[in-house]
């Protein structure tokens, strides 16, 4: 006999409803424990001491625990709560498309400025984030949309200013499940990748590492304005790996052949979130991402070049092809986003390489260490990122995040390709 459906009365699935609602958050689709909310008591004396001094000189208190987790009752467990937290369009402004091309105010006050390949990333030298005027703030977002990511190393920057940047680039992305600093820290994400495997159960290991943020992907499309500038710091880094690699999405559009990119031009794909929620319609159904509908080229506002808006980990298929036609499409440009080194910038985050010889002769081992951080700042619209993770390069590695959300996304056909703009061979 073929099983009966059970029908629910509408009673009855409400009362489903909340008890569902009570239950802790399904947290990251790879998470494998239990959600952790409120104060972590037993992490705060696991902090590395660099990120301890930074806390403390800037009034950061970790006494009742470290990091933070919302509380359960103020995360959303349904996907229609999540779509309603940003539904409707935020007012933007592009900082860097009214600011000095050349950017004179910005390069003058540097000591140095380093191009680190012919088009991705850049390294401003003797320059403080905390001290920069509204103008060079202007002139280094356009850096970054031009350059995708710009590094700064030697910094002193509290989680305030960190905070307060963001809010000037952007509406900051507070993200309903992240770790914070503290609950009056909206906003500035924990970055700890030994906290997240240790106590959220990523499976993290030598023999499976390619997980997490060592995935190619750019964060937050699943957003109705995606993800602008991401502004991260680490205010602990170990003595060795822990790398981040950035591939322009400029430099991929161009890879591809004109008919290709004919072919891409004005479509659209759907995007999903990395977290998963229960349907409020269908409550026993299982899990559900947050989905959203974004071009799959669009053109930069500041720049006005096209990019391709594309992520192996979370794009999940083109709007009117069918199923194995999209497959078929969007691996191969998560092929050329992530093959072409020419493309990409690796970053050792490291303020020096590390010296055996200094190791051997004991020459560092009485020096203390000392806050100073490094940041790096890049635009997800135009950039795909991951983090090559060790078993070891996790261990120590802590860091704040903030993420500026940006433009809805859109495609000018008369818009031109990076290397068109430029003047440089489509050969």
């Amino acid at each position: 006999m073929a099983p009966t459906a059970t029908v629910q009365e509408p009673e009855e699935l409400q009362d489903t409803i909340k008890r569902l609602a009570a239950l802790k958050p399904i947290g990251h689709s790879r998470g494998k424990h239990d959600v952790v909310t409120g104060f972590d008591k037993e992490w705060a004396d696991k902090l590395p001491e660099t990120t301890k001094q930074r806390f403390a000189k800037y009034g950061i208190d970790i006494s009742q625990g470290y990091p933070y987790a919302p509380l359960n009752e103020k995360i959303p467990k349904f996907v229609d709560e999540v779509y309603a937290i940003r539904k409707d369009e935020f007012p933007y402004v592009e900082r860097g498309k009214n600011a000095d091309p050349e950017k004179k105010l910005l390069f003058d006050a540097a000591e140095d400025v380093i191009h680190l390949t012919p088009y991705v990333g850049t390294e401003i030298v003797g320059l403080q984030l905390a001290d920069l005027t509204d103008q060079q703030k202007d002139e280094l977002a356009l850096l970054i949309a031009e350059r995708v990511v710009v590094f700064f190393k030697d910094q002193d920057l509290s989680p305030q200013k960190q905070l307060e940047l963001g809010h000037y680039w952007g509406q900051v992305e507070v993200h309903p499940q992240a770790t914070r600093v503290g609950p009056e820290f909206d906003g500035v994400t924990v970055i700890w990748q030994e906290h997240q495997r240790k106590r959220w159960g990523l499976p993290l290991t030598f023999k499976n590492s390619k997980l997490g943020n060592s995935q190619w992907h750019s964060d937050l499309v699943h957003e109705f304005q995606t993800a602008g500038i991401t502004h991260l710091h680490l205010d602990a880094i170990p003595g060795i790996g822990g790398e981040t690699l950035w591939s322009s999405t400029y430099g991929a559009y161009d890879k591809l052949s004109p008919a290709l990119q004919q072919f891409l031009d004005g479509k659209t794909a759907i995007y999903r979130s990395a977290h998963q929620y229960l349907d409020r319609e269908n409550p026993l159904k299982g899990p559900k991402y947050v989905e959203r509908e974004h071009p799959i080229v669009r053109t930069h506002p500041a720049t006005g070049w096209k990019y391709l808006f594309v992520n192996r980990s979370m794009t999940v298929r083109i709007v009117g092809l069918l199923p194995a036609e999209s497959d078929l499409i969007l691996n191969y440009l998560y092929d050329v986003i992530e093959s072409n080194r020419d493309i990409q910038v690796r970053w050792s985050w490291q303020k020096e390489l590390g010296s055996i010889k200094k190791k051997e002769d004991g020459a560092t081992a009485a020096e203390p260490k000392v806050y100073r951080g490094v940041s790096a700042l890049w635009d997800n619209r135009v950039a795909n990122h991951s983090v090559v993770h060790s078993e070891e390069s996790i261990v120590g590695r802590h860091g704040t995040r903030v993420t500026s959300l940006a433009d809805t996304g859109y495609f000018d056909a008369n818009s031109m390709s990076q290397r068109e703009a430029l003047g440089l061979s489509l050969d």
